[in-house]
């Protein structure tokens, strides 16, 4: 049986992909994220629940990482990749209450604990082939006004991927980031309200205007990322690593 960490799978992406592993029944997921309750709805929503673990912690704590693993016992349970997807949105601005010091914690530090925490498991796992998917943005590729912070840290989980993807080759661990773009979850339908507020305008306007900038002029779902992650993370794939993975309906192109 494989294990599959997923953190900030208590919502969105990260909740949609760790549906669709658990209906593998030779998957075990562990459930990572900061609200016990949320990980817990996820959990009552995946096919063979009493399989699966959850852990409330931060994820950019180290320590917190190690007593968590231990606690479930994470040396037998052949850990083989992990979906590195916890973080946080919107916007920072400049001054005492500047979110930059979260965002940029949170979405970077957290990712590189979690994997560094993570790569002895991996490392020791019997597959023949490990994964690492860490989940960048769309605003890795392109600039957005008063996201500074979001768009720091999303580019610099590429540069942390190409650098992974590298060191750990001789392992047999491929490391891939994904670059999504607008997709249909609650941060998401956050930046579409912050933006309608700002127009004062309605939000299915701001969601309009927002689509409109998408040349398939449409928000992706989050099984569709949970499908791309499911592959990159299978046996099938084993040439990929060091890539970022644009899946944003045209948003960005190279």
């Amino acid at each position: 049986m494989k294990t599959i960490v997923v953190t900030g799978a208590g919502s969105g992406m990260g909740r949609a992909t760790a549906q669709l592993l658990s209906e593998n029944h030779e998957h075990r997921i562990v459930l990572v994220g900061r609200r016990k309750a949320l990980l817990e709805e996820t959990l009552s929503m995946m096919k063979h629940p009493d399989q699966h673990f959850v852990l409330d912690m931060d994820i950019r704590n180290g320590d917190s990482w190690k007593t968590a693993l231990h606690q479930i016992g994470a040396e037998k349970l052949n850990i083989s990749a992990v979906f590195a997807n916890a973080g946080i949105g919107g916007e920072n601005h400049y001054g005492k209450d500047d979110r930059w010091h979260e965002i940029i914690s949170t979405n970077l530090d957290g990712t590189y604990v979690t994997i560094m925490e993570l790569l002895p498991y991996l490392k020791n796992s019997n597959e023949a082939f490990k994964h690492i998917v860490i989940t960048s943005s769309c605003l890795a590729r392109f600039g957005v006004p008063n996201y500074t912070a979001y768009c720091t840290a999303k580019t610099g989980l590429l540069g942390l991927t190409k650098s992974l993807a590298v060191q750990y080759a001789t392992d047999q661990i491929l490391v891939n980031a994904i670059c999504p773009g607008w997709v249909e979850t609650e941060m998401a339908k956050a930046g579409i309200q912050k933006l309608a507020d700002r127009g004062h305008k309605s939000y299915q306007e701001s969601f309009d205007e927002q689509m409109s900038y998408v040349p398939l002029n449409r928000i992706s779902q989050p099984r569709e990322i949970a499908e791309l992650v499911s592959f990159l993370i299978s046996d099938r794939q084993t040439s990929m690593t060091g890539q970022g993975i644009d899946i944003n309906n045209g948003s960005y192109m190279i």
